[in-house]
């Protein structure tokens, strides 16, 4: 496995191999990225991860700097499944000069996480599109749990005619349900053992819908109620149809979403639903 730490290696790499799978992350990796990166084993032969803290999509007062950074115990993670090589560049690598030109999402880019967190899927669209630009894989893989971004990267690969096959990885739990995300490392124990409850929510919306109920605001105010007297901060849960729209009554499959905030810890999770 190589660790590529520069464009110009990233170049001199690629170069060798034909058909590539691209998982991008930012490090400090979990069960839920290894089942990203196992799958885009399935999907070609070579696969590259790149490990990058990108900058553009934190805002003022995130998380940023306390992100962890774990490149040697993530290293040994992908060699010990096979992987054929990391990019992980520094920020100057990646930016040799501010960033001039950026990818301007939709309007679903200012709604749901988007209303909370302004400029944040701008400074994703950009550094995914830089990224395939550098590393030219046929096939890329994000994960289901960050499906609002799952849906902008998307549309900005058909948009753009990218070439390039967007695959989708399903949400990797741990055994009380709660998402595997780098960030549930900054909970608390007290806030670890309330973390299920978001997704236990979400849960109880999908078997509403999927027993026949459509009474979206209410089921979706219930939910929020029932998480803030568990002392959780809620941004939002709502439900939508599959490509981000407010659901309607003729709706028949759903993504009901949610995130919310237990001390300083924000957490998303969704889960679909089908009449």
């Amino acid at each position: 496995m190589k660790i590529l730490h520069t464009v110009a290696e990233l170049h001199a790499w690629r170069v060798q191999h034909d058909q590539v799978s691209f998982v991008p992350t930012m490090g400090n990796l979990h069960e839920g990225h290894l089942a990203l990166i196992k799958l885009a084993q399935q999907h070609a032969p070579t696969v590259i991860v790149s490990i990058f803290v990108n900058p553009l999509q934190f805002g003022a007062g995130e998380d940023y700097t306390r992100y962890p950074r774990t490149l040697e115990a993530d290293a040994a993670k992908l060699s010990a499944i096979g992987i054929d090589a990391i990019f992980a560049p520094s920020v100057e690598e990646l930016y040799p000069q501010p960033q001039r030109y950026f990818i301007t999402p939709p309007a679903l880019a200012n709604t749901l996480c988007g209303a909370y967190r302004p400029g944040h899927f701008e400074g994703v669209a950009t550094v995914v599109m830089k990224l395939f630009q550098l590393v030219q894989p046929t096939i890329a893989v994000f994960g289901k749990k960050d499906y609002q971004q799952l849906t902008i990267i998307r549309g900005m690969v058909e948009d753009f005619a990218v070439p390039i096959t967007i695959i989708a990885g399903e949400t990797i739990r741990a055994t009380d349900g709660l998402a595997l995300s780098s960030r549930n490392g900054f909970l608390s124990p007290t806030e670890r053992a309330l973390a299920p409850a978001l997704y236990q929510q979400l849960t109880r919306i999908q078997q509403a819908l999927q027993d026949g109920e459509r009474d979206y605001a209410q089921l979706q105010l219930n939910a929020s109620n029932a998480l803030i007297k568990q002392g959780w901060q809620v941004d939002y849960i709502a439900i939508c149809d599959t490509q981000l729209n407010p659901a309607n009554l003729e709706t028949s499959s759903w993504m009901i979403l949610g995130a919310a905030r237990l001390e300083t810890t924000r957490l998303i999770d969704n889960v679909m639903a089908t009449s």
